[in-house]
């Protein structure tokens, strides 16, 4: 994750016990913290997210140190056998011993600020391959030469302000504009093969053509590929949109609901799962259960490749889709797409909820070119599947639908 346009400035993975992190055990005066001395790992700053990966380091000034700053020993150790199968290795057992190695975790990712003191990012997922840590300090703490410790206090107090967040899988995900998405779209036209479509575009995002923005962390990419059966919602008139259904791999289907009157920026969104009904019940349900006036539209396949892109300076993550919609009654009548949507953010730190639409806007400009120097799509639309299969009846009517 070492940008080479960002000047080297100190950074450390501070390793640990992690009761230090979850607090099953008081802290003992002379357990040992250890400082391994690594390339900045930050793609931007400042940043939100850091991501470490332990063989991309290489040979890593390592130090270990009492509470008091006393030191119990130094090494140099390569990244990459500081945690095989995720267990402090020879190495680091050598410089805190038998008795504090086995709890041994990364702490936090430690970044010097240019006017004084560190930035913290706690840990929130470690494997043997690599960790990823989120920003806890709002402000430099620890003033002073790292060796000392003096951020060590404040970086445990901010840790345990958020640890429900921070040590429970997940739960430092948070999501703004909740029951709403946000999307915009392009047709692509002439439509690509989407999977090598999708391919490129995740290397250009691999290869940090985005500034400032990675694959997500361990969730880069997704396949989909599901049946739906949508209706056209026209009543009551606070009820317009659609109601699709999915069948799960499983049993049952997803009722995605959405509510619209016109193809838009921003629209209400909620799905249902779990229901049990078969496709010739749709409509009745649809009609008797919620109350709808609905018009069974074509049912169609979706095949989507998902790309999902994180901002590490702001934690924000948008899925970038390519799909291919077709007609079960008629497959020569499809639609292809690319859709950028907001998902969700990975932070503990409060963030101006316009700030995603500010992103937003520039990852936006970033799809539109790379799509635009493909002779693919030159600019978004708000395009919805419900319109292209209004569309498709329109200049098809032969495909009649059908919900069996």
């Amino acid at each position: 994750m070492h940008d080479d346009r960002i000047p080297d400035r100190g950074a450390w993975v501070v390793l640990g016990g992690i009761h230090l992190l979850n607090r099953t055990a008081p802290r003992r005066p002379d357990e040992p913290i250890v400082l391994v001395r690594v390339p900045s790992q930050e793609v931007c700053r400042p940043a939100t997210t850091v991501v470490v990966r332990w063989n991309a380091l290489g040979p890593c000034p390592t130090d270990a140190l009492r509470p008091g700053g006393a030191r119990l020993g130094s090494d140099r150790i390569d990244g990459g056998v500081l945690f095989p199968d995720g267990i402090a290795g020879a190495a680091l057992r050598g410089l805190v011993g038998a008795e504090a190695a086995p709890g041994l975790v990364p702490l936090c990712y430690l970044a010097e600020h240019p006017g004084g003191g560190y930035h913290a990012y706690a840990q929130i997922r470690f494997h043997p391959e690599d960790a990823c840590f989120v920003r806890t300090t709002r402000e430099p703490v620890g003033h002073g030469p790292v060796e000392e410790l003096r951020w060590l206090d404040p970086v445990l107090a901010a840790h345990a302000e958020s640890s429900t967040a921070l040590n429970n899988h997940l739960r430092y995900f948070r999501k703004h504009f909740s029951g709403t998405e946000l999307e915009f779209k392009y047709t692509l036209d002439p439509a690509p093969d989407i999977w090598a479509a999708s391919m490129e575009l995740l290397k250009a995002l691999r290869d940090g053509e985005l500034e400032g923005c990675r694959p997500e962390y361990r969730e880069k990419f997704q396949i989909h590929h599901t049946e739906n059966h949508l209706f056209d919602v026209t009543g009551p008139e606070h009820e317009i949109g659609y109601a699709s259904f999915i069948p799960t791999v499983t049993a049952g289907h997803v009722l995605k609901r959405k509510w619209f009157t016109e193809d838009s920026f921003a629209r209400r969104e909620e799905l249902t799962p779990g229901l049990d009904i078969t496709p010739d019940c749709f409509e009745a349900y649809l009609s008797g259960e919620l109350g709808l006036r609905v018009r069974a539209m074509p049912p169609f396949q979706r095949v989507r490749y998902d790309i999902q892109c994180e901002s590490m300076r702001t934690g924000h993550v948008y899925g970038i889709f390519f799909d291919r919609c077709s007609l079960l009654a008629a497959p020569e009548v499809a639609l292809s797409q690319c859709e950028l949507e907001y998902l969700r953010s990975r932070s503990v730190l409060s963030h101006d909820q316009d700030e995603v639409l500010r992103e937003m806007e520039r990852v936006n400009d970033w799809i539109r070119g790379h799509l635009s120097s493909r002779g693919w799509a030159t600019e978004h639309t708000f395009y919805s599947k419900r319109s292209f299969l209004r569309h498709a009846l329109e200049l098809r009517p032969e495909p009649a639908p059908s919900t069996g």
